[in-house]
């Protein structure tokens, strides 16, 4: 028996073996009978979409992602490897009221030791929530409410202007879309913002692979797999830029790849590391240490796909057509330079920067305990 009706405050932690193996439609059956709440890995945010999103846990993770991993009970992490970026340098820290069962197929990874006394399962995610599925599982309606409860209240918390750009693109896109996104600032700030309508939709996201450039290809591919249908970019200029010749790519194949670019002109997670642990001793990542961005919508016009750009992100609504028909298109939002990722959590304290108010933390932490 894998289940024990003993907890009162359980969550599901999705990683991105669970889509892997197949069983992400396995996970929404769970959810739904179960009502437990389900959070994710960075890579596997698309696995709880629309309603049933709370967020991703882990260095850049959602705080309330974070919060109700502080406060649960029991994890049970299907197919998430549980990487030092989701745990933390010190994992006595990690979610330190709960108990583990972790499902990993990959000796490797659940040879590695989170608990002392976690239950580990070393099977496929698709068995082993075959076999949870067969349990006798309660009902967690009430808790589940708490925590989106909780969310609610730090609904306008940790919003910088990337966070802003991602909920405007959100709200244009139709259900169950395909979004490829590149790696940088812009990565975490669509895990952490890109609330997909629909069920079926997927954000295809590097993750540890560290690979700036891999959004545009991601969406070629994911279009072609599609029978040249409708993908959508996200990536930074830094990224962008990797990979840039790829528009020949879109123009010859005639691809509907809809590319937006978040345009602050610095390589933003590089240069934040600069400014926070360096004294702002930057190198290559701003104009004036040695980095600069050309202009996207002439090379884009250059390549025959129409392109626009924009100062702000509530220009996007005059675009909107753009966003479903059967032509490429390029979008270069243009944002300030101070563009920052927050929260992060610090690897010295384990703790969440920015620091919220005493009063609210209390807010939130009862509304989880009460």
């Amino acid at each position: 028996m894998i289940f024990r009706s003993t907890y009162s405050k359980p969550i599901l932690l999705v990683g991105n073996g669970a889509r892997v193996s197949g069983a992400i439609d396995l996970i929404h059956e769970f959810s739904k009978k179960t009502n437990i709440p389900v959070l994710t890995t960075l890579i596997a945010v698309d696995s709880a979409q629309d309603e049933n999103h709370i967020g991703f846990i882990g260095i850049h993770g959602n705080r309330i992602a974070n919060l109700i991993l502080n406060e649960c009970d029991l994890i049970i992490s299907v197919g998430a490897r549980l990487s030092l970026r989701q745990v933390g340098r010190y994992t006595k820290n990690f979610a330190p009221k709960a108990h583990l069962i972790r499902a990993e197929i990959d000796q490797a990874e659940i040879s590695r030791n989170i608990k002392e006394d976690e239950e580990k399962y070393q099977m496929d995610a698709k068995d082993f929530m075959k076999m949870l599925l067969t349990e006798d599982v309660p009902d967690y309606s009430e808790w589940k409410e708490k925590c989106f409860m909780a969310k609610a209240v730090l609904e306008n918390y940790d919003k910088t202007e990337g966070n802003l750009v991602i909920e405007k693109i959100a709200s244009l896109l139709p259900s169950d879309p395909v979004v490829a996104v590149d790696v940088g600032q812009n990565q975490c700030w669509t895990a952490q913002s890109l609330v997909l309508k629909g069920h079926n939709g997927r954000i295809l996201i590097g993750g540890g692979y560290g690979t700036m450039g891999c959004g545009l290809p991601y969406a070629i591919g994911a279009s072609i797999a599609n029978k040249n249908g409708i993908a959508y970019c996200i990536a930074g200029d830094g990224g962008f830029q990797m990979n840039i010749q790829e528009l020949e790519t879109v123009k010859r194949e005639k691809l509907p790849i809809k590319i937006f670019i978040l345009n602050n002109k610095v390589l933003g997670k590089i240069s934040e590391t600069q400014h926070g642990n360096h004294n702002d001793r930057f190198a290559q990542t701003t104009a004036a240490s040695g980095y600069t961005v050309p202009d996207f919508q002439r090379i884009s016009e250059a390549y025959g796909i129409k392109a626009a750009t924009i100062d702000s992100y509530n220009e996007l609504d005059k675009y909107i057509d753009w966003f479903t028909d059967d032509e490429p298109c390029l979008i270069n939002i243009m944002m300030s330079t101070e563009s920052f990722l927050i929260p992060k959590i610090k690897w010295e304290t384990s703790m969440i920067e920015p620091k919220l108010s005493e009063d609210l933390i209390c807010k939130v932490e009862n509304i989880l305990n009460n």
